[in-house]
């Protein structure tokens, strides 16, 4: 049976809709970085999509193909994930001013993807696709304590959440902790092209530190 990241580690991929403290280990991720709308039709967060996608087939798929990839194993390619910011330096997002949204767009990889294999994937996946898979990067991030909590509903109503987030940290005597590596992260358990907007549940992660 094919490993499932959200079964199996269901602490960071199925928070209860109540805030808490977490502590996330390093994991590393098939990314691609932007700017804009996401919700702008041929803009670059819609156009980082199948670079992702295709990334994580065809490290999913190389067990079946010309290369076998040390420590394989079948896996469920997980779900994805975007941290953002604005230039704003209480790492806030403002929901209205979509167009200075920043992402980094992406999936999360098995531990057992090298740099090697994933310059491998892209030289694999650009042969077969023949599409440009440049701008896919192999990252590694150490998300380290952070306050989570499931949002249910649309995203443009992830602030009441968040507020909510922010006021459970701060009565467990912790204080945002945004910097050029710790930012806004969002996992989307959801597809907005298949799932009521109310529906969607999305994971809503800030960095925090000790007061």
């Amino acid at each position: 049976m094919a490993f499932d990241f959200k079964k199996e580690c269901k602490e960071l991929y199925r928070p209860a809709s109540k805030p808490s403290i977490i502590t996330v280990p390093p994991m590393s991720y098939v990314a691609v970085r932007g700017k804009g709308d996401p919700n702008t039709e041929g803009g670059e967060y819609q156009n980082a999509l199948p670079l992702l996608y295709g990334i994580a087939y065809t490290v999913k798929m190389s067990k079946k193909g010309s290369r076998s990839i040390e420590g394989y194993f079948d896996f469920v390619v997980p779900p994805l994930e975007g941290f953002w910011w604005q230039d704003s330096p209480s790492g806030d997002i403002d929901y209205v001013r979509k167009d200075d949204f920043n992402f980094i767009s992406c999936i999360r990889l098995p531990d057992f993807v090298t740099q090697d294999d994933f310059d491998w994937a892209v030289a694999e996946a650009t042969a077969k696709k023949k599409r440009d898979f440049s701008a896919a990067e192999f990252r590694t991030y150490d998300e380290g304590l952070c306050v989570q909590c499931m949002h249910i509903g649309p995203y443009d109503t992830e602030p009441e959440t968040l507020r909510q987030m922010d006021a459970f940290a701060a009565e467990q005597g912790y204080v945002p902790d945004f910097t050029a590596g710790r930012l806004h992260h969002e996992i989307y358990l959801g597809d907005p092209r298949r799932t009521a907007p109310e529906k969607l549940k999305t994971v809503l992660r800030h960095p925090v530190r000790k007061k």
